[in-house]
């Protein structure tokens, strides 16, 4: 059947906040999962993160919670978290999959959930082993990134200000949902997983051999600003005020940038002075970037972007131009689409990255904070209406969609 989503039927419910919960769910709905989002009663933590739109709703919260249901309801309360373990583990084989972040919370266990449902697919966020709090930015500086992130001989360290330990950990999340999944459907167990924040960071940086190389071989690296480590890259400016990054990974990529430039003589003299072979060694035009950026900026200073543009696309270099947020917003490259987001208005959302050829993923805006509570309780909690009626007057529940 075409365009039907590869996991249409399976439902997720996600109690987690900030990133790394929310973008697994996130991927998981995109990909048609039911994800139903349950949060207390006025929102969780995250329901102002900025950023903000215009009128103060958060845009952060509703791109992150796309494509979801939304439940909120006083888990405090004895019905709450009755109503809470009923959507977790409700009966069926899509049914009993939970990602949570949530701390202190022993009825949201392993233990207690399956108690209730022996096959429990459970992934539970946190940031340390053991249940100590980080987020991406208090872990990313224990992995040593920010050690070697800014301006060279700049001495201090600098965060990167995409969350990407959280991205990764969220990513690792959605995964560990559908290999639990695939392991249930074929012995029938249930699955506990627990994921911290920093050992997705760990994994991360020992897995691109940086670790190595500092335990192994010796090597603090150091800030090098814009330039790329083991090889050449680095950004240049444009006669008309613009910036572009080139990078030169390939023997290829390198003579067409040296080509281009037309810096093919500056080059071999300098080759012959050095002694290298710039084409063959790429640590060879890593250790020298300095001269060899001395040579090719001249040529980028003298130009514009546009014909900066033409000249190195139709060479065939590695290049992009550096653009603002607002620029990016603009062009709508790849996945990128406007969507009305109710409350806020025109957002620019984004399809998965994931292209299947018999599938396109539909990009739904995120619900208002509880709109879904009532029908979802009916549906996946089994509650009645003179129930959900006695829940809503108790204010255990929200009546946005009542």
């Amino acid at each position: 059947m075409q365009n039907l989503p590869p996991l249409a039927g399976l439902t997720v419910v996600e109690m987690a906040t900030f990133v790394a919960g929310p973008s697994a769910g996130l991927s998981l709905a995109q990909l048609g999962a039911d994800v139903v989002r349950i949060d207390p009663v006025g929102g969780a933590v995250d329901i102002n993160r900025w950023p903000l739109a215009p009128n103060g709703r958060s845009l952060y919260w509703s791109a992150l919670n796309r494509n979801k249901r939304s439940v909120e309801l006083d888990v405090r309360s004895k019905e709450g978290r009755e109503l809470v373990v009923r959507m977790i583990c409700g009966d069926g084989p899509d049914r009993g999959i939970f990602i949570d972040n949530q701390v202190g919370q022993d009825w949201l266990s392993w233990e207690a959930l399956s108690a209730v449902r022996r096959d429990l697919i459970h992934v539970h966020i946190e940031g340390y082993r053991g249940g100590r709090p980080a987020v991406d930015y208090t872990v990313n500086a224990e992995v040593g990134v920010p050690m070697i992130t800014g301006p060279e001989g700049y001495g201090r360290p600098v965060n990167h200000v995409l969350p990407a330990w959280d991205l990764w950990c969220g990513q690792a999340a959605a995964t560990a949902v559908l290999a639990a999944l695939r392991r249930r459907e074929q012995t029938g167990e249930g699955a506990r997983i627990d994921l911290s924040l920093a050992d997705s960071a760990l994994a991360g940086v020992a897995n691109l051999g940086w670790l190595s190389e500092a335990a192994l071989a010796g090597v603090e690296r150091t800030q090098i600003g814009n330039s790329l480590y083991g090889s050449f890259a680095r950004e240049f400016a444009t006669a008309d005020g613009r910036y572009v990054m080139v990078v030169a990974l390939t023997p290829h990529q390198w003579r067409a940038l040296v080509s281009v430039t037309q810096t093919a003589d500056a080059v071999a003299a300098l080759e012959s002075e050095l002694a290298v072979n710039f084409v063959a060694d790429d640590s060879a035009r890593y250790h020298h970037r300095h001269p060899l950026g001395g040579l090719f900026e001249r040529w980028f200073a003298a130009r514009d972007l546009d014909t900066i543009a033409e000249a190195l696309t139709s060479a065939r270099v590695l290049w992009s131009a550096y653009r603002s947020l607002t620029e990016a917003a603009a062009a709508l490259d790849g996945p990128l689409r406007e969507l009305d987001q109710p409350g806020i208005g025109t957002v620019i959302s984004a399809s998965s990255p994931l292209r299947f050829t018999d599938f396109t993923d539909e990009v739904r805006p995120a619900p208002a904070l509880g709109a879904d509570t009532v029908s979802t309780l009916a549906e996946l909690a089994g509650a009645d209406e003179e129930t959900l009626a006695a829940l809503v007057a108790a204010s255990v529940i929200g009546s946005h969609d009542a």
